[in-house]
């Protein structure tokens, strides 16, 4: 049985400077309109979403084909086109889902499913379906919208951002602040820690989020999400069904007006993040390293950092505590990071034009 997030071992890594000193060989690929996120299918090809509202199939040689039949989505800030993964049984089903912001209902975050159809050099959306919706719609940025599949392939967990409205966090009625558990079709499983218990509360699996922009299961089956904090305070939480993690009620951050929240410290009852960051890093995009291309880093987390420009390493130790190992110097914002199936590691940058870069290891 893993330990409580509540009594994870909090480490403020704010004060960490980005090294020059790269252990790793960069090649930029291609470029794209505002990428989001990355997702890689089995054979090696990449699915990248770009937040005006196109997704584009890219082969590692950086050769991209427009889907079609891509829904309109409401681009301004934060939202836009976002998440996008292959469904564990993509070989046989060709299934993927991604998640937008739709234009209508005020801004509401919708999670999609549909058929990846491949013929020649037509590439489309096939069947697509809304599986779930925002309830109630509506709200500022910060749409969260993040896709995690657990190991089994049973389940998918999506982040829900708290929509610049930071009270409905706490609201178990709005879906707003939460990392929901639904089934690969959309409908609720029976054993979510709040079944029973109205829509909303029987599909969370946690509430008290802010900004979540990296959600992702280790190798050792546990799931890590993490989120922008206000004024500081960015986090790493280790996600355990039922937990509350404080938002906005409690952060090791401040308004940004400048007034005072109460740290975690204050507040037991409310889960700790495994690590925070004051300053802030701005984190987007999570993945876990397992590969061979970089043997150092097995069992590691990746995590791009926006504010600081940097690819950032957490190591993690046996007891479940984490730290930032490492963190480099990449010279632009990081949306997204990625590990290919033979284990070189992929970003993208947070621009326009934003490159999709590959890094392997250096000579």
């Amino acid at each position: 049985m893993f330990g409580s997030a509540a009594q994870a071992q909090r480490i403020n890594a704010g004060d960490r400077a980005a090294s020059n000193d790269l252990p790793f060989a960069t090649q930029a690929v291609a470029d794209f309109n505002t990428p989001w996120a990355i997702a890689f299918l089995p054979d090696g090809r990449m699915l990248v979403t770009e937040k005006p509202g196109r997704i584009f199939l890219v082969t590692q040689d950086g050769v991209k084909f427009e889907l079609d039949n891509v829904p309109d989505v409401l681009a301004s800030g934060q939202n836009g086109m976002l998440d996008i993964a292959a469904a564990p049984d993509f070989e046989t089903s060709s299934a993927i889902y991604y998640t937008y912001v739709e234009p209508d209902a005020g801004g509401r975050l919708a999670l999609a499913r549909a058929t990846l159809r491949m013929s020649g050099d037509a590439v489309s959306l096939a069947d697509a379906t809304v599986i779930w919706r925002q309830t109630p719609g509506g709200g500022g940025g910060q749409p969260g919208g993040i896709i995690a599949f657990d190991p089994e392939g049973t389940h998918l967990f999506l982040s829900v951002g708290e929509r610049m409205r930071p009270e409905s966090a706490q609201d178990p009625e709005q879906a707003r602040g939460k990392v929901l558990r639904l089934n690969l079709d959309g409908s609720t499983p029976p054993d979510n820690p709040f079944a029973g218990q109205g829509t909303v509360q029987t599909q969370t699996w946690t509430t008290g989020h802010r900004n979540p922009y990296g959600l992702a299961f280790a190798p050792d089956g546990r799931l890590w999400q993490h989120e922008m904090g206000p004024r500081g305070g960015d986090e790493l939480n280790l996600i355990e069904q039922g937990q509350n993690y404080g938002w906005p009620i409690v952060s090791n951050g401040d308004e940004y007006s400048g007034a005072e929240i109460p740290d975690h410290d204050t507040r037991p009852e409310f889960a700790a993040p495994a690590v925070y960051w004051n300053p802030v890093i701005s984190p987007a995009g999570l993945a876990f390293y397992d590969g061979e291309m970089f043997p150092q880093w097995q069992g590691s987390a990746l995590i791009g950092g926006l504010s600081v420009r940097s690819l950032i390493r957490i190591s993690f130790d046996a007891d479940g505590s984490a730290d930032e190992a490492d963190r480099w110097n990449m010279s632009a914002r990081i949306r997204d990071v990625a590990v290919a199936p033979d284990g070189a590691v992929w970003i993208i940058e947070d621009a326009n034009p934003g490159r999709l870069v590959r890094l392997t290891p250096q000579d």
